[in-house]
């Protein structure tokens, strides 16, 4: 089915989208929930992480907002759409003001369970525009883009997703502070700044100052791999719960394996025929309706491959960096995959200079 469009919001009535995400934040588990991915963190990634159990409550790719800008259609079939069951917050990223404010208003038509405002993205092609992490250099600016969705955003909570900073913490308390007097309802830290990028060590101390400062509940955000890190980042921080992105492209069982593990104290492990039929339903559930080319579809697969393959084996990334059709993809992924042995899909340790820059966020 097609989304409403943007100037004729949903006739259907909102769900109580707003109230889940308030239970999923009173009960006593931690809440776990789907990093903003963009270009990865769509309709159909959804329902395949659905599939494996899934998080609690799923956030969508950003809308990018500004003077002249409309709610993107593709992201707002997400909401409209949304086949997990569990409730979705929509992201935005922008810097103007009343634009940011007039994409709020249209986004609580639909059924959202919170707006959320981007403050962490760290590719340079946002940044450079002051937007996303970029916001983090003007602290004045983000004071009064949330003074402006705060007023707005009434119908659903209000949640901001951010770094501690742009290359240092140095600002990070007065930003606490902005995020305090502005009442928004969740934080989401990822402990890194907008210059660390993905290369550096998540800070743990960074997200509990936040924990510490802030009235209403934090979310930990990166490097987030496996149950034993879970466990280590939400003791270290004190967070409510847990942001998962780049680990469950890698491991879309991870979110049920943490629910296990804080049950029992151990969970399963996938064997290679499960990451195997876990590939291929990605390629089939991601393959375009109408238009369908197998090329592309093969590169497409190799943005999810890059963060699979480092749980496989580095031979088993080279191969399926090199395969141009459906047939080359799936013997490779055959070759290595096609047994029973369990497998940790964990990353290996990378060092700094070999670590990825890219504008999917975690």
């Amino acid at each position: 089915m097609e989304p409403p469009r943007a100037d004729e919001p949903s006739a259907r009535p909102l769900p109580e989208g707003s109230l889940e995400l308030r239970t999923l934040l009173s009960r006593p588990e931690p809440v776990l929930a789907l990093a903003p991915m963009q270009d990865v963190t769509d309709l159909p990634f959804w329902g395949v992480l659905a599939h494996y159990g899934g998080p609690d409550v799923y956030w969508t790719e950003y809308f990018r907002v500004h003077s002249t800008s409309t709610l993107d259609a593709p992201i707002l079939r997400s909401i409209v759409e949304n086949p997990t069951g569990r409730p979705a917050i929509a992201q935005l990223i922008g810097n103007d003001p009343v634009a940011l404010a007039k994409a709020a208003r249209e986004l609580q038509e639909y059924p959202v369970a919170a707006v959320d405002l981007n403050l962490g993205c760290p590719a340079p092609v946002v940044y450079r525009k002051c937007a996303g992490g970029g916001l983090l250099r003007e602290p004045h600016r983000i004071d009064a883009i949330l003074g402006a969705l705060r007023q707005v955003v009434t119908r659903v909570p209000f949640t901001v997703k951010t770094r501690v900073g742009f290359s240092d913490d140095a600002d990070w308390d007065a930003l606490l502070a902005i995020f305090a007097r502005h009442q928004i309802d969740l934080l989401t830290v990822h402990g890194r700044t907008v210059t660390g990028m993905y290369r550096t060590e998540v800070r743990s101390d960074w997200i509990a100052r936040a924990v510490q400062a802030m009235p209403c509940p934090v979310l930990a955000n990166g490097n987030v791999h496996s149950p034993e890190r879970a466990e280590q980042v939400l003791r270290d921080t004190g967070a409510r719960g847990l942001m998962i992105g780049r680990g469950c492209i890698r491991n879309p069982w991870i979110f049920e394996q943490i629910r296990e593990h804080q049950r029992t104290g151990s969970w399963r492990q996938p064997t290679g025929r499960d990451v195997l039929a876990y590939v291929t339903r990605l390629y089939e559930v991601t393959r375009p309706t109408a238009g369908f080319r197998e090329r592309l579809q093969v590169e497409k697969m190799k943005k999810y491959m890059n963060f699979i393959g480092e749980g496989v084996a580095p031979e088993f990334l080279h191969r399926i960096r090199r395969s141009t059709t459906r047939e080359e993809f799936f013997d490779c992924c055959r070759e290595f995959l096609e047994h029973d042995n369990a497998m940790s899909l964990q990353p290996p340790p990378l060092p700094a200079h070999n670590a990825r820059v890219g504008d999917v966020d975690q």
